[in-house]
């Protein structure tokens, strides 16, 4: 949500594999976005906790329930946003955690993971908020407004792929350093923004990451990414217009031609997707095509787009029963409660459909769902309802968000 810039932000990456791809699913591939909240108040905290599964305490109860429910739903290939940058906490994440049972759920294995470098909580060493101070130290709320992407210290609300099948590590694209000043007919506001600043500001809150994985004899691009909350800001909508922008990069990237002629990644490399490749946009886009604060339609920019299959929307009848039982804000909302993904401040803005798995059109989707079971199901204990016995990690004993998963057939 909301770095010490080191001069090639790539040097970190990683990817990992250690056995041969093993899919829960013949025909199909199972790919899913979750944004779970493992993110830690402070640097190296994510690791701790993740290194001792053992401790009972309320991190550890949360990181076994996120890890649930990736094993109740079992995909193949899963985004998690806001997991801190840490490559560490990313592999004992996979050992301790999902490749150990969790109440009975079946184990799962990822072989291959994809960590790299978030612009949250990277110092910009400007006064990106305009209160007149430029915040380097680490830690508060007006430091992460004036870091690249919001964050209270450098990778915070990170994120990580991971995959039964191989990841190209030399195939991998990222955008964290393409400033937003470069995109065409940008909607950065420059009335707010510096010259100073509206030169160096990057596009992506956290970084956008082609992530190609190769399925059999194919290579499918998992392109993903987390765009900022449209909320958080002043009249000028600094948020809102980032994070309809971020949107619109990947609408542009699986374009071919002109309209992603503009785009360059981290190496330097130009240009967007070639004409035929297949692909997943997947992440929480903090955008509801009907409700909520989005600027200017945003997320149509994807629902829309004619290379884009929007056609399935997965749901779940768990959110339907909230918007119901929660009311507020939810009573006002023109969108269908059951394709809700995030459940939000019953006040403002109610539960909305923030999260999604996009394939390429032409790719046959052969199931989805959100998993939000109703409250009479047993495994409602893991979405929950906002507590404050949770607060120490975000007030839910999982997520505010929910797992999105689509299958693909093979």
């Amino acid at each position: 949500m909301r770095r010490l810039l080191l001069g090639a932000a790539l040097a970190s990456a990683m990817v990992l594999g250690y056995a041969a791809p093993v899919s829960a699913h013949e025909r199909s591939l199972r790919v899913a976005t979750y944004n779970l909240s493992l993110n830690r108040p402070s640097a190296g905290l994510l690791r701790e906790h993740l290194a001792n599964p053992a401790v009972d305490d309320v991190y550890r109860r949360q990181a076994r329930n996120v890890a649930e429910v990736i094993q109740r739903a079992h995909p193949d290939v899963v985004l998690l946003n806001e997991f801190d940058y840490d490559p560490e906490a990313a592999r004992l994440f996979e050992r301790n955690f999902l490749a150990v049972s969790q109440n009975g759920a079946r184990a799962q294995r990822y072989p291959y993971r994809y960590v790299a470098p978030s612009n949250t909580g990277v110092s910009s060493g400007l006064d990106l908020n305009n209160n007149g101070v430029a915040d380097t130290t680490p830690g508060d709320q007006a430091y992460g407004d004036d870091s690249y992407g919001f964050g209270l210290f450098p990778g915070q609300y990170g994120m990580v792929v991971y995959s039964k099948y191989p990841i190209d590590t030399q195939a991998v694209r990222t955008f964290q350093l393409f400033k937003w000043k470069d995109m065409p007919g940008n909607l950065l506001p420059a009335d707010f923004y510096t010259p100073a600043a509206q030169a160096v500001l990057r596009l992506s809150s956290k970084s956008h990451w082609d992530v190609p994985i190769r399925v059999g004899r194919r290579t499918l691009h998992f392109l993903v990414s987390h765009p900022t909350p449209p909320t958080f800001d002043g009249p000028e909508d600094r948020n809102g217009r980032r994070n309809h922008d971020e949107i619109r990069f990947w609408a542009d990237y699986v374009t071919p031609g002109k309209r992603s002629a503009y785009i360059y990644d981290d190496r330097g490399h130009r240009g967007g997707l070639r004409p035929g490749q297949p692909f997943v946009i997947a992440g929480d886009q903090n955008a509801d095509p009907n409700d909520g604060d989005s600027y200017d339609d945003a997320i149509d920019q994807l629902l829309t787009h004619p290379l884009i299959n929007a056609r399935t929307t997965p749901f779940s009848h768990g959110a339907a029963e909230a918007a119901t039982l929660q009311g507020g804000a939810n009573a006002t909302h023109v969108g269908n409660p059951s394709y809700d993904t995030a459940d939000f401040a019953d006040t403002a803005p109610g539960n909305l459909r923030a999260d999604y798995v996009l394939p390429r059109a032409g790719m046959k989707v052969t199931a989805s769902g959100v998993f939000w079971p109703v409250q009479a199901d047993p495994l409602s204990r893991l979405s929950g309802v906002f507590d404050p016995v949770w607060s120490p990690v975000n007030g839910f004993p999982t997520s505010d968000h929910r797992l999105v998963w689509l299958d693909l057939k093979r």
